[in-house]
Protein backbone atom coordinates (compact mmCIF):
# COMPACT_ATOMS: atom_id res chain seq x y z
CA UNK A 1 0.00 0.00 0.00
CA UNK A 2 2.93 2.09 0.38
CA UNK A 3 3.83 2.26 -3.57
CA UNK A 4 -0.14 2.46 -4.30
CA UNK A 5 -1.57 5.56 -2.63
CA UNK A 6 1.27 8.39 -3.08
CA UNK A 7 -2.01 11.22 -2.81
CA UNK A 8 -1.92 10.02 0.86
CA UNK A 9 2.11 10.48 1.78
CA UNK A 10 3.99 13.67 3.39
CA UNK A 11 7.05 15.05 2.43
CA UNK A 12 8.68 13.43 5.01
CA UNK A 13 8.05 10.12 3.68
CA UNK A 14 10.75 10.49 0.87
CA UNK A 15 12.77 9.84 3.38
CA UNK A 16 11.62 6.34 3.53
CA UNK A 17 11.11 6.08 0.19
CA UNK A 18 14.93 6.85 -0.23
CA UNK A 19 15.60 3.71 2.22
CA UNK A 20 13.62 1.46 0.22
CA UNK A 21 15.64 2.72 -2.46
CA UNK A 22 19.11 1.70 -1.15
CA UNK A 23 17.84 -1.49 0.30
CA UNK A 24 16.25 -3.23 -2.29
CA UNK A 25 19.31 -2.96 -4.48
CA UNK A 26 18.32 -6.75 -5.38
CA UNK A 27 14.51 -6.13 -6.33
CA UNK A 28 14.47 -3.82 -9.24
CA UNK A 29 10.54 -3.86 -9.58
CA UNK A 30 10.58 -2.63 -5.74
CA UNK A 31 13.11 0.16 -6.77
CA UNK A 32 11.17 1.40 -9.96
CA UNK A 33 7.84 1.48 -7.62
CA UNK A 34 9.52 3.17 -5.17
CA UNK A 35 10.76 5.80 -7.70
CA UNK A 36 7.12 5.66 -9.28
CA UNK A 37 6.01 6.53 -5.80
CA UNK A 38 8.89 9.16 -4.91
CA UNK A 39 7.87 11.44 -8.73
CA UNK A 40 4.15 11.19 -8.45
CA UNK A 41 5.12 12.72 -4.62
CA UNK A 42 6.44 15.20 -6.35
CA UNK A 43 3.96 16.15 -9.14
CA UNK A 44 0.98 15.97 -6.38
CA UNK A 45 -0.80 19.61 -7.20
CA UNK A 46 -0.24 21.82 -3.87
CA UNK A 47 -3.98 23.15 -4.53
CA UNK A 48 -5.65 19.33 -4.56
CA UNK A 49 -3.58 18.36 -1.46
CA UNK A 50 -3.29 21.55 0.74
CA UNK A 51 -1.16 19.29 3.72
CA UNK A 52 1.86 18.88 0.91
CA UNK A 53 4.04 21.80 -0.05
CA UNK A 54 4.54 23.01 -3.43
CA UNK A 55 6.40 20.96 -6.37
CA UNK A 56 9.38 22.60 -5.97
CA UNK A 57 10.17 22.67 -2.43
CA UNK A 58 9.45 18.72 -2.16
CA UNK A 59 12.28 18.53 -5.14
CA UNK A 60 14.59 20.57 -2.88
CA UNK A 61 13.88 18.70 0.36
CA UNK A 62 14.62 15.56 -1.62
CA UNK A 63 17.61 17.13 -3.22
CA UNK A 64 18.41 18.19 0.60
CA UNK A 65 18.30 14.72 1.98
CA UNK A 66 20.79 12.95 -1.04
CA UNK A 67 17.70 11.57 -2.80
CA UNK A 68 18.59 13.44 -6.39
CA UNK A 69 22.45 12.33 -5.97
CA UNK A 70 21.60 8.96 -4.78
CA UNK A 71 18.88 8.57 -8.12
CA UNK A 72 21.99 9.73 -10.37
CA UNK A 73 24.08 7.30 -8.92
CA UNK A 74 21.53 4.75 -9.28
CA UNK A 75 20.88 5.65 -12.87
CA UNK A 76 24.99 4.98 -14.05
CA UNK A 77 25.37 2.24 -11.70
CA UNK A 78 22.21 -0.02 -11.67
CA UNK A 79 22.12 -3.21 -14.07
CA UNK A 80 18.17 -2.82 -14.66
CA UNK A 81 16.79 -1.05 -17.72
CA UNK A 82 13.65 -0.55 -15.95
CA UNK A 83 15.65 1.04 -13.00
CA UNK A 84 17.72 3.32 -15.19
CA UNK A 85 14.65 4.89 -16.63
CA UNK A 86 12.68 5.00 -14.30
CA UNK A 87 15.67 7.27 -12.50
CA UNK A 88 16.25 9.00 -15.45
CA UNK A 89 12.95 10.00 -15.33
CA UNK A 90 12.60 10.51 -11.65
CA UNK A 91 15.12 12.99 -11.92
CA UNK A 92 14.00 14.86 -15.23
CA UNK A 93 10.59 15.48 -12.93
CA UNK A 94 12.37 17.18 -9.88
CA UNK A 95 14.58 19.39 -12.14
CA UNK A 96 12.16 20.58 -14.11
CA UNK A 97 10.30 21.36 -11.45
CA UNK A 98 12.91 23.12 -9.37
CA UNK A 99 15.72 25.54 -10.29
CA UNK A 100 17.65 24.67 -7.49
CA UNK A 101 17.45 21.24 -7.97
CA UNK A 102 18.77 21.99 -11.76
CA UNK A 103 21.32 24.42 -10.98
CA UNK A 104 22.76 21.59 -8.86
CA UNK A 105 22.81 18.83 -11.20
CA UNK A 106 23.95 20.87 -14.19
CA UNK A 107 27.59 19.66 -14.00
CA UNK A 108 29.74 17.96 -17.24
CA UNK A 109 29.93 14.79 -15.21
CA UNK A 110 25.90 14.25 -15.34
CA UNK A 111 26.00 15.46 -19.45
CA UNK A 112 28.61 13.06 -19.81
CA UNK A 113 26.41 10.06 -17.74
CA UNK A 114 23.80 10.88 -20.19
CA UNK A 115 26.18 10.94 -23.22
CA UNK A 116 27.32 7.35 -22.29
CA UNK A 117 23.52 6.22 -22.28
CA UNK A 118 23.01 7.18 -25.53
CA UNK A 119 25.76 5.87 -27.27
CA UNK A 120 25.28 2.46 -25.04
CA UNK A 121 24.22 -0.13 -28.29
CA UNK A 122 22.67 -1.64 -25.48
CA UNK A 123 20.49 0.98 -24.45
CA UNK A 124 16.95 0.45 -25.79
CA UNK A 125 14.81 3.67 -27.31
CA UNK A 126 13.04 4.05 -24.25
CA UNK A 127 16.34 4.68 -22.26
CA UNK A 128 17.56 6.73 -24.82
CA UNK A 129 14.31 9.21 -24.55
CA UNK A 130 14.70 9.62 -20.95
CA UNK A 131 18.27 10.37 -21.34
CA UNK A 132 16.96 13.19 -23.52
CA UNK A 133 14.39 14.10 -21.16
CA UNK A 134 17.05 14.61 -18.59
CA UNK A 135 18.87 16.74 -20.70
CA UNK A 136 16.07 19.39 -22.06
CA UNK A 137 15.11 19.83 -17.86
CA UNK A 138 18.83 20.53 -17.73
CA UNK A 139 18.77 23.06 -20.92
CA UNK A 140 15.96 25.02 -20.76
CA UNK A 141 16.10 28.43 -19.65
CA UNK A 142 19.14 27.35 -18.13
CA UNK A 143 22.68 29.44 -20.13
CA UNK A 144 24.41 27.02 -17.80
CA UNK A 145 23.05 23.85 -19.35
CA UNK A 146 23.27 25.17 -22.80
CA UNK A 147 26.96 25.70 -22.49
CA UNK A 148 27.42 22.34 -21.20
CA UNK A 149 25.91 20.51 -23.86
CA UNK A 150 27.94 22.23 -26.44
CA UNK A 151 31.11 21.60 -24.42
CA UNK A 152 30.82 18.31 -23.36
CA UNK A 153 30.30 17.23 -27.03
CA UNK A 154 26.30 16.63 -26.15
CA UNK A 155 24.35 18.67 -28.43
CA UNK A 156 26.45 16.74 -31.72
CA UNK A 157 25.07 13.50 -30.33
CA UNK A 158 21.63 15.35 -30.29
CA UNK A 159 22.04 16.55 -33.94
CA UNK A 160 23.14 12.82 -35.15
CA UNK A 161 20.02 11.41 -33.73
CA UNK A 162 18.46 13.85 -35.42
CA UNK A 163 19.40 12.64 -38.52
CA UNK A 164 19.32 9.07 -38.21
CA UNK A 165 16.63 7.96 -35.77
CA UNK A 166 13.82 8.13 -38.40
CA UNK A 167 13.73 7.25 -41.85
CA UNK A 168 12.52 9.74 -44.78
CA UNK A 169 11.36 6.85 -46.74
CA UNK A 170 8.76 5.47 -44.63
CA UNK A 171 6.29 6.64 -41.46
CA UNK A 172 3.95 4.95 -40.51
CA UNK A 173 3.24 5.94 -36.89
CA UNK A 174 1.11 3.21 -36.18
CA UNK A 175 3.90 0.76 -36.28
CA UNK A 176 4.77 0.55 -32.75
CA UNK A 177 8.83 0.82 -33.62
CA UNK A 178 8.33 3.67 -35.60
CA UNK A 179 6.05 5.48 -33.24
CA UNK A 180 8.51 4.42 -30.47
CA UNK A 181 11.38 6.06 -32.96
CA UNK A 182 9.55 9.04 -33.65
CA UNK A 183 9.06 9.93 -30.14
CA UNK A 184 12.54 9.36 -29.38
CA UNK A 185 13.18 11.88 -32.64
CA UNK A 186 10.19 14.23 -31.42
CA UNK A 187 12.42 14.45 -27.89
CA UNK A 188 15.20 14.93 -29.28
CA UNK A 189 14.11 18.31 -31.50
CA UNK A 190 12.40 19.49 -28.50
CA UNK A 191 15.51 19.51 -26.84
CA UNK A 192 17.51 21.16 -29.80
CA UNK A 193 14.89 23.91 -29.51
CA UNK A 194 16.02 24.15 -25.73
CA UNK A 195 19.51 24.20 -26.53
CA UNK A 196 19.24 27.40 -28.95
CA UNK A 197 16.82 29.42 -27.07
CA UNK A 198 16.08 31.62 -24.06
CA UNK A 199 18.78 32.70 -24.21
CA UNK A 200 19.89 32.49 -27.25
CA UNK A 201 23.57 31.19 -27.84
CA UNK A 202 26.66 29.84 -30.13
CA UNK A 203 24.19 26.24 -30.07
CA UNK A 204 22.61 28.17 -33.14
CA UNK A 205 25.44 28.38 -35.38
CA UNK A 206 26.08 24.73 -34.57
CA UNK A 207 22.49 23.49 -34.79
CA UNK A 208 22.18 24.86 -38.49
CA UNK A 209 24.57 22.00 -39.81
CA UNK A 210 21.78 19.63 -39.87
CA UNK A 211 19.31 22.30 -41.82
CA UNK A 212 19.37 20.51 -45.26
CA UNK A 213 18.28 17.09 -43.61
CA UNK A 214 15.36 19.57 -41.95
CA UNK A 215 15.04 20.80 -45.49
CA UNK A 216 14.50 16.53 -46.75
CA UNK A 217 12.18 16.05 -44.36
CA UNK A 218 9.83 18.75 -44.96
CA UNK A 219 9.60 17.80 -48.80
CA UNK A 220 9.17 14.27 -47.94
CA UNK A 221 6.87 14.65 -45.52
CA UNK A 222 3.87 17.38 -44.94
CA UNK A 223 2.33 15.13 -41.69
CA UNK A 224 1.31 17.93 -38.74
CA UNK A 225 4.14 15.22 -36.53
CA UNK A 226 7.27 15.82 -38.48
CA UNK A 227 6.46 19.42 -39.99
CA UNK A 228 5.70 21.17 -36.32
CA UNK A 229 8.67 20.01 -34.66
CA UNK A 230 11.06 21.20 -37.50
CA UNK A 231 9.41 24.39 -38.01
CA UNK A 232 9.96 25.27 -34.10
CA UNK A 233 13.74 24.00 -34.66
CA UNK A 234 14.21 25.71 -37.59
CA UNK A 235 12.42 28.88 -36.27
CA UNK A 236 14.29 29.02 -33.10
CA UNK A 237 18.09 28.36 -34.50
CA UNK A 238 17.28 31.16 -37.47
CA UNK A 239 15.78 33.65 -34.70
CA UNK A 240 18.17 37.18 -34.40
CA UNK A 241 21.39 34.59 -36.01
CA UNK A 242 21.71 36.62 -40.04
CA UNK A 243 24.20 33.69 -39.96
CA UNK A 244 22.00 31.14 -39.46
CA UNK A 245 19.48 32.32 -41.74
CA UNK A 246 21.50 33.21 -44.63
CA UNK A 247 22.48 29.30 -44.08
CA UNK A 248 19.12 28.34 -44.28
CA UNK A 249 18.40 30.52 -47.08
CA UNK A 250 21.65 28.97 -49.10
CA UNK A 251 20.73 25.57 -48.89
CA UNK A 252 17.04 26.04 -50.29
CA UNK A 253 15.29 25.78 -46.53
CA UNK A 254 13.45 28.98 -47.61
CA UNK A 255 12.43 27.64 -51.30
CA UNK A 256 10.88 24.62 -49.28
CA UNK A 257 8.86 26.12 -46.89
CA UNK A 258 7.17 27.81 -49.62
CA UNK A 259 6.27 24.92 -51.21
CA UNK A 260 5.04 23.53 -47.83
CA UNK A 261 2.94 26.76 -47.71
CA UNK A 262 1.66 26.38 -50.98
CA UNK A 263 0.85 22.78 -50.49
CA UNK A 264 -1.26 23.37 -47.04
CA UNK A 265 -2.98 26.12 -48.55
CA UNK A 266 -4.55 23.96 -51.96
CA UNK A 267 -5.17 20.97 -49.23
CA UNK A 268 -6.72 23.51 -46.74
CA UNK A 269 -9.65 24.15 -48.94
CA UNK A 270 -10.69 20.16 -47.26
CA UNK A 271 -8.71 20.26 -43.59
CA UNK A 272 -8.81 22.81 -41.03
CA UNK A 273 -5.54 21.05 -39.53
CA UNK A 274 -3.81 22.45 -42.78
CA UNK A 275 -5.01 25.77 -42.31
CA UNK A 276 -3.07 25.76 -38.67
CA UNK A 277 -0.19 23.98 -40.21
CA UNK A 278 -0.13 26.47 -42.40
CA UNK A 279 0.27 29.36 -39.94
CA UNK A 280 3.31 27.37 -38.08
CA UNK A 281 4.79 27.62 -41.87
CA UNK A 282 4.20 31.20 -41.73
CA UNK A 283 5.50 31.96 -38.15
CA UNK A 284 9.09 30.17 -39.55
CA UNK A 285 9.30 31.93 -42.65
CA UNK A 286 8.85 34.74 -40.86
CA UNK A 287 11.61 34.15 -38.57
CA UNK A 288 13.73 33.37 -41.63
CA UNK A 289 13.26 36.72 -43.15
CA UNK A 290 12.83 39.13 -40.13
CA UNK A 291 16.36 40.51 -39.48
CA UNK A 292 16.96 40.68 -43.39
CA UNK A 293 13.76 41.32 -45.30
CA UNK A 294 16.16 40.67 -48.83
CA UNK A 295 15.86 36.86 -48.46
CA UNK A 296 12.36 37.56 -48.81
CA UNK A 297 12.48 38.17 -52.78
CA UNK A 298 13.36 34.34 -52.41
CA UNK A 299 9.90 34.23 -51.86
CA UNK A 300 7.99 36.59 -54.91
CA UNK A 301 8.43 33.22 -57.55
CA UNK A 302 6.05 31.46 -55.14
CA UNK A 303 3.84 33.89 -54.65
CA UNK A 304 4.30 33.85 -50.97
CA UNK A 305 2.94 37.14 -50.51
CA UNK A 306 -0.95 35.89 -52.01
CA UNK A 307 -0.80 33.05 -50.73
CA UNK A 308 -0.79 34.31 -47.14
CA UNK A 309 -3.55 37.37 -47.80
CA UNK A 310 -5.32 33.78 -49.13
CA UNK A 311 -4.62 32.19 -45.27
CA UNK A 312 -5.33 36.07 -43.43
CA UNK A 313 -9.18 35.85 -45.15
CA UNK A 314 -9.78 31.98 -43.48
CA UNK A 315 -12.45 32.89 -41.01
CA UNK A 316 -11.13 30.02 -38.84
CA UNK A 317 -7.72 32.04 -37.67
CA UNK A 318 -7.65 33.32 -34.35
CA UNK A 319 -6.83 37.38 -33.64
CA UNK A 320 -2.77 35.80 -32.69
CA UNK A 321 -2.80 33.80 -35.73
CA UNK A 322 -3.63 36.74 -37.92
CA UNK A 323 -0.85 38.93 -36.57
CA UNK A 324 1.45 36.34 -37.47
CA UNK A 325 0.99 36.62 -40.77
CA UNK A 326 0.35 40.11 -41.15
CA UNK A 327 4.01 40.22 -39.70
CA UNK A 328 5.05 38.19 -42.25
CA UNK A 329 3.00 39.68 -44.64
CA UNK A 330 5.03 43.02 -44.14
CA UNK A 331 8.43 41.21 -43.98
CA UNK A 332 7.90 40.13 -47.57
CA UNK A 333 6.48 43.13 -48.98
CA UNK A 334 9.64 45.44 -47.06
CA UNK A 335 12.06 44.89 -49.40
CA UNK A 336 9.60 45.75 -52.13
CA UNK A 337 9.23 49.23 -50.91
CA UNK A 338 12.84 49.88 -50.92
CA UNK A 339 13.06 48.48 -54.29
CA UNK A 340 10.69 51.02 -55.20
CA UNK A 341 12.19 54.24 -53.86
CA UNK A 342 15.57 52.95 -54.97
CA UNK A 343 14.14 52.67 -58.88
CA UNK A 344 12.63 56.10 -58.06
CA UNK A 345 15.56 58.13 -56.31
CA UNK A 346 17.92 56.64 -59.83
CA UNK A 347 15.28 57.59 -62.50
CA UNK A 348 14.85 61.15 -60.44
CA UNK A 349 19.06 61.26 -60.80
Amino acid sequence: NFFKKPQTLQVTDLNLLLECLKYQMDCPVSQKEALITIYSICQQNSKKHSSIETIGLKGKYFQEIGGLMFISDLAKSSVHCIVKEAALFTLGIIIESNVYCQQTLCTSALFEDLILFLVNKDSGVNLKRMSVYVILVLVSNNSNGQTYVRDTGCIGLLLQLFRTTLSTSEINLSDENTNQCYQLWSSVCSTLCACVNNPQNDNQNICCSVFPYAKEWLESCTEPEIVRPICSFVGLTVANNSYVQKYFVSVGGLDTLAKVLIKLMHDSRMSHSSTKLAVVVTKTLDACIANDSAMGVVLTKYHAVSELLKLLSDDTLDTGDKMSVILTIGHCTEVCGKNYWNMRESSIK
